[in-house]
């Protein structure tokens, strides 16, 4: 294996930025055109084209990012940034979903107190909504639109399991790395993958419930949106855990890793750690309370 530099390493251009930036803005453009029902079949065509760009551009990042390693360029201090940039990236994805976290709390807490008349807003309530029940979740939009509440117990309950299990499985694997027992540490992480990949498929079921049998769907006012918005980008999440660990499951078959330089490892698992305590957020918030 090559010296490991002490310097701090300055990679070339990358291409890779750009192409990820397109990827998003096909992601979000054809997720809009979709969700809005406009533009026929273009919607689910962009995505999908999103969704290829993203998946191409991350398997090339991470390949250079593994070529680079193995080649020996990067120092102590470039593992430090390392660490430091994923540390602030979670801690942006906290504040990604506290934002709709909070969105959830203050439709529940405030909002729909106020329009039911809390506060002395009885005159506002009989001008905007006289029939107006306030409660949660609110299964009818004024303008008529009904559907049903999506209960905890089923398939969000199996999924919960699936999830806190694999946070287990991800946990033995990391520690199958540090005692340098191999064929566990593929055996770990590949159920972790296999887990991440089921909790995704059940989801999809879910969807397919709620749309079909519930009339739960994203036009079914402050609810609907609420937990499509929520439960949908904490599976976007998830579908990138289960990437980055599919990544790391192939990197450890071709021998890569030891017990004292693993952080692509380690940075995975922190990620998807900090997804499963995200779902347990909502499985409590969205669908228990």
């Amino acid at each position: 294996m090559a010296v490991k530099t002490q310097q701090y390493y300055v990679p070339a251009q990358s291409p890779w930025p750009i192409v990820g930036a397109l990827g998003l803005f096909l992601l979000a453009t054809g997720a809009g055109l979709w969700a809005a029902g406009i533009a026929g079949i273009a919607g689910p065509v962009v995505f999908a084209a999103g969704t290829l760009v993203m998946t191409v551009m991350l398997f090339g990042w991470f390949g250079n990012v593994i070529d680079e390693s193995h080649s020996g360029l990067y120092s102590d201090q470039m593992d430090r940034s390392f660490r430091q940039g994923m540390s602030w990236f979670i801690f942006s994805e906290v504040m990604f979903f506290g934002a709709f976290f909070g969105a959830l709390f203050y439709a529940r807490i405030l909002a729909v107190p106020w329009l039911g008349g809390a506060g002395n807003n009885a005159m506002t309530n009989a001008v905007l909504w006289p029939d107006f029940s306030a409660s949660w979740p609110l299964l009818q939009t004024p303008g008529g639109i009904e559907t049903t509440a999506m209960g905890w117990l089923g398939l969000p309950l199996i999924n919960t399991i699936i999830l806190l299990t694999s946070s287990v499985t991800a946990h033995l694997a990391h520690l199958a790395l540090l005692q340098e027992r191999r064929p566990r540490l593929k055996q770990w992480l590949g159920l972790t993958v296999l887990l991440g990949l089921t909790f995704l498929a059940l989801q999809v079921w879910e969807y397919v419930h709620a749309y079909a049998e519930l009339g739960l769907r994203l036009d079914s006012g402050i609810y609907g949106n609420t937990f499509f918005l929520l439960t949908g980008f904490h599976g976007a999440h998830v579908t990138l855990g289960t990437l980055m660990l599919f990544v790391m499951w192939l990197r450890v078959r071709k021998g890569h890793f030891t017990p004292a330089q693993h952080f692509g490892f380690q940075a995975s698992s922190w990620y998807w750690h900090f997804v499963d305590v995200v779902w347990l957020c909502l499985f409590v918030f969205v669908y228990i309370l």
